[in-house]
């Protein structure tokens, strides 16, 4: 099933929200802190951009406005157009000033992260993470195990937003096994992997999209992918298996000055990002 992807960073957000709907408007007012706003703002932007190029919207304010991205009970973010449910499921996420929406087609299970690579402690690593998964990280020499460790977390937090819970599960119910990795799942899994395989690694984590599974102890297997770009590793994972994550062409946005509204196009772009 295909899976669609848009990045938008804090500069892309217009300093006019009329492009907000009156609901989120009562929302924006009641955030007491400024970063709280800001990041409240680029989610709403991102997810909106998203979803109005995945039904093929026009990109002005009053298109965008009548986008409305409501929580669900489990804190899941749903999409409704003019108060109606939408024909597109969506998971959102956000780390330092940037944000990332994946989108589908409703029936899928999704869920996508965001991360940067940074150093954690060793006691991080021994909490939240399975004892598999800390064999990949040892395994890593210096420089490669902070973004095998970004990759990680990610595809857990994107799992524990499939499955509707997020952090409220502990992250050791999820099992990540990344390919183009070392000590990854297969023939050598219980062989300590060096060599070509790490080389892969490094090659294939620079810009392009690569395929890992993740495990919940109940049951249940996600098929995702990830992708590093610079300092962040961003995963996408659903069931049932999603093909290679498309990214989105979105048209400029027409603010309310502009001369006339965009006529709805496909903005859907026709190779993978």
């Amino acid at each position: 099933m295909e899976v669609y992807w848009l990045e938008q960073a804090e500069a892309d957000v217009p300093s006019n929200t009329d492009w907000l709907g009156a609901n989120e408007t009562v929302n924006l007012n009641g955030l007491r802190f400024a970063k709280r706003s800001a990041d409240w703002l680029l989610g709403r932007w991102t997810a909106k951009r998203a979803v109005a190029a995945f039904l093929n919207m026009p990109a002005h304010p009053a298109s965008l406005a009548s986008i409305e991205i409501r929580p669900a009970a489990s804190g899941t973010p749903e999409v409704f157009v003019e108060e109606k449910t939408a024909t597109a499921s969506i998971s959102l996420s956000h780390r330092s000033g940037k944000a990332l929406c994946a989108v589908a087609m409703p029936g899928l299970t999704l869920g996508c992260d965001l991360e940067i690579i940074e150093p954690h402690s060793d006691a991080f690593v021994a909490d939240y993470f399975t004892t598999e998964e800390q064999l990949l990280v040892a395994q890593a020499s210096g420089e490669e195990r902070w973004p095998i460790l970004a990759l990680l977390w990610s595809a857990k937090e994107s799992a524990l937003k499939a499955l509707r819970t997020g952090l409220r599960l502990d992250t050791r119910c999820v099992i990540v096994t990344p390919a183009n990795a070392p000590g990854r799942r297969g023939e050598n899994a219980n062989k300590c992997i060096q060599g070509s395989a790490l080389d892969d690694w490094r090659s294939y984590r620079s810009n392009s999209w690569s395929s890992l599974q993740v495990h919940h102890i109940g049951g249940q297997v996600f098929q995702g992918w990830w992708q590093q770009t610079g300092h962040f590793v961003r995963t996408v994972v659903a069931a049932p298996p999603p093909l290679q994550p498309i990214a989105l062409s979105i048209p400029a946005y027409l603010p309310m000055s502009a001369s006339g509204f965009s006529e709805g196009k496909n903005y859907l772009t026709a190779k993978s990002g």
